[in-house]
């Protein structure tokens, strides 16, 4: 059942978002060649917690850890463990925080150190997609609007769109209706409406969309071994438009490799 939230419960949900956004910026500025994956989601689990959220991965289906860590040819869901951040890796963090009740959801694909022009390449791109992905959130339009938009700036590129794995509604779960498709033709299914909360994150791939989950029932990686990236935020429709929930306190740079803070030149 697809529940549309309140002004009130989106204002939760934006509070929430707003603890997802501060560990993210906190994360992107630490992580480093020479930390292990665990030790980032240590301070996630620090960050979230002193702001008053409760980490929402932690026990999700028996996940283990506050953040999900994955690297270069791993799509979504890595476990943080003693795993050393090296020079040149392409680092995607998923992180979740549940505020009041109410759930925020969002990724970002980061550079360690140098990374190959491949590589930056695939990071614009991804973001570039969920930016397209969010645009097509408005009054009128249809659920596969923002699949739409997600695919056909990727293949523009060269790239695989991610098919086994989807965006989401989200709420007071972190997984709730609809399902978002980062790819479809346009116009089809659910007309979108004030009141609607999604997850959506594109999952891209430098090759063959195909992937697979690892012994470890969690990672999942391309099925080529090629490089992939994730973005994600939580988005409100609203009369207004679509609003970023976890819109974080860096610039959304171009260039995804090219984070600032705010107030720091470009």
């Amino acid at each position: 059942m697809i529940t549309l939230k309140s002004p009130r419960e989106i204002e939760k949900m934006r509070r929430s978002g707003a603890i997802t956004a501060a560990t993210l910026s906190m994360l992107i500025g630490t992580a480093k060649a020479g930390m292990t994956t665990q030790q980032l989601d240590a301070l996630a689990e620090a960050s979230i917690r002193e702001r008053g959220g409760i980490p929402t991965f932690v026990g999700y289906h028996g996940y283990p850890a506050t953040i999900c860590v994955s690297l270069n040819d791993e799509v979504v869901h890595g476990i943080p463990g003693k795993r050393v951040l090296q020079e040149g890796d392409l680092l995607s963090i998923d992180i979740g925080t549940t505020l009041d009740g109410y759930v925020s959801d969002s990724a970002v694909t980061i550079a360690i150190g140098e990374i190959s022009e491949e590589a930056r390449s695939l990071m614009r791109v991804t973001q570039e997609c969920l930016m397209l992905g969010i645009a097509q959130m408005k009054a009128g339009n249809h659920l596969s609007d923002i699949g739409h938009a997600v695919q056909r700036h990727a293949e523009a590129h060269g790239y695989g769109v991610v098919r086994d794995l989807v965006g989401h509604g989200v709420g007071t779960q972190m997984h709730e209706e609809p399902q978002v498709p980062n790819y479809g033709d346009p116009g089809k299914g659910l007309v979108l409406k004030t009141g609607l909360v999604l997850a959506i994150e594109p999952m891209i791939n430098a090759g063959s969309h195909r992937v697979r989950t690892l012994k470890d029932g969690w990672t999942v990686v391309t099925a080529d071994g090629k490089l992939s990236a994730h973005f994600e935020h939580t988005i409100a429709m609203t009369d207004e438009g679509p609003k970023i929930l976890t819109l974080r306190d860096v610039y959304e740079h171009a260039d995804a490799a090219l984070y600032r803070p705010k107030g720091e030149a470009a």
